[in-house]
């Protein structure tokens, strides 16, 4: 009765109040953004520069309109770097950590909203979840920290170093892919060690926290010789989807950039490798010149910046588990199948039909975004396509255009990354209010399809 009464009397749903917190957390970055003590210069940004770089960190997206090494202060890089901090964890789940530090009870009402906010199984305490979260977030961040700090020792002095070291090491695990250097990581690209340490950092931000828990608890039991011990259906469809996009990344971007023949076959390996892991969780940083990529390789990094990582993570797009649930359905309709079958189970007819709806709405996003900004912007539809899809999926590569984005686009851009982070059908919800059930059922009808 207590549950049914707070939310009875609750302003807000758990999703409305979850898109109000993203949003204030925007506007006090914004005005901190905005002060001359955030600027290199000490002369203020403009507003609309400033709100834009706020969501681009909250939405852990990366679009930059202004240098962020170059033209914010050491002010201004940390905000950008808490932004991006609390992007990645959800804001809920770092007030949850202060309050449980500060051995208080979580309300009923903040113990719904973090449910909203932390994906994971339901049979999982969401407080119990959110401590581990927290806990693991810090240990890899400090690990990859410490290895580009060892990285970058011989290129600058220890506080450089150190301080480069954990500033990309936040901004790659919380795939936010904001850099301090303006050409992100292509003064880098020749380098196996800064690669690998990149790769591990945005793979396991892109993978999902759940995904990480299970593949934890699975070798932890292992070890212990504890039974039951197998992974979860989630956690191998994740996996297996996330492993299969980053090779076939790879591949058809390695296939397709052949036009400067003055570098490597495992130089364009590499390169290949790292805009496919860094497009498929959805990190954005780069090695190479984004703009001047093939036009089959960009078409490639759109689709992987569109399915994006998987659920739980820090990471944006339709996610790799909704991706793989539609391929699956796709193949049970032309089998002639009425049931999804995977890993020995049936898959709900109210997961797929999520799993479609959150397609179509991203879809519908896409190219509602990409309409207006073809009107508002002087540039070639691909690099407007391009930009858009970043936005949504909260990517941050670009073929060159931000900068000089019009203020109409900023904003379209702006609304977009936080579309994309929050999730188009939790916006869906939140403009429609409490659902109402319904308490009864009209006869079945006939639709011709096809």
């Amino acid at each position: 009765m207590a549950k049914k009464s707070s939310q009875k009397g609750a302003l807000f749903t758990p999703i409305q109040g979850l898109v109000a917190g993203f949003v204030l957390i925007i506007l006090i970055g914004s005005f901190l953004l905005k002060l001359p003590i955030a600027s290199s210069s000490g002369t203020s940004i403009r507003f609309i520069d400033a709100m834009f770089t706020a969501t681009s960190a909250v939405t852990t997206t990366g679009l930059i309109v202004v240098d962020t090494g170059r033209d914010y202060s050491l002010f201004g890089q940390i905000i950008i770097l808490i932004l991006f901090q609390i992007g990645g964890l959800g804001y809920m789940a770092i007030i949850t950590s202060v309050v449980l530090l500060g051995r208080r009870r979580i309300s009923l009402n903040t113990r719904e909203l973090l449910g909203e906010s932390v994906v994971r199984p339901r049979t999982v305490d969401v407080l119990f979840f959110v401590k581990n979260i927290i806990i693991f977030t810090f240990i890899v961040e400090l690990l990859g920290g410490l290895a580009l700090s060892w990285y970058w020792r011989s290129y600058f002095d220890p506080t450089k170093s150190f301080y480069e070291g954990f500033f990309h090491s936040v901004s790659a695990f919380c795939t936010a892919g904001f850099s301090l250097f303006s050409d992100s990581m292509t003064a880098y690209r020749g380098s196996t060690v800064f690669n690998l340490i990149i790769f591990a950092l945005c793979i396991t931000g892109g993978i999902g926290f759940f995904v990480l828990y299970d593949v934890y608890s699975f070798f932890a039991k292992t070890i212990t010789r504890k039974r039951p011990r197998q992974l979860s259906a989630h956690t191998k469809l994740a996996l297996s989807v996330s492993v299969l996009l980053m090779l076939a990344g790879t591949l058809l971007i390695f296939i397709s950039e052949t036009k400067d023949q003055s570098v490597g076959l495992f130089q364009r390996l590499l390169n290949a490798a790292f805009q496919s892991v860094s497009s498929s969780t959805t990190t954005g940083f780069n090695t190479v010149d984004v703009g001047r990529m093939s036009q089959t390789s960009l078409l490639t990094i759109i689709i992987l910046m569109f399915i994006g990582g998987s659920p739980g993570a820090t990471a944006g797009g339709i996610k790799t588990t909704t991706f793989g649930l539609t391929i699956l359905s796709l193949f049970a309709v032309l089998t002639g199948r009425d049931d999804v079958n995977i890993f020995r189970g049936r898959v709900p007819h109210k997961t797929l039909i999520k799993a479609f709806s959150i397609v179509l709405v991203t879809a519908l996003c896409l190219l509602a975004a990409t309409l207006v900004l073809t009107v508002t912007e002087n540039a070639a539809f691909l690099d407007v396509f391009f930009e858009a899809a970043s936005a949504l999926g909260t990517v941050g590569l670009s073929m060159g255009i931000t900068p000089q984005l019009s203020t109409s686009g900023k904003i379209v851009i702006a609304i977009t990354m936080l579309i994309g982070r929050i999730g188009p059908l939790a916006i869906g919800f939140s403009l429609i209010g409490k659902p109402k059930i319904a308490t009864f059922q009209y006869p079945e009808t006939e639709i011709l399809v096809g």
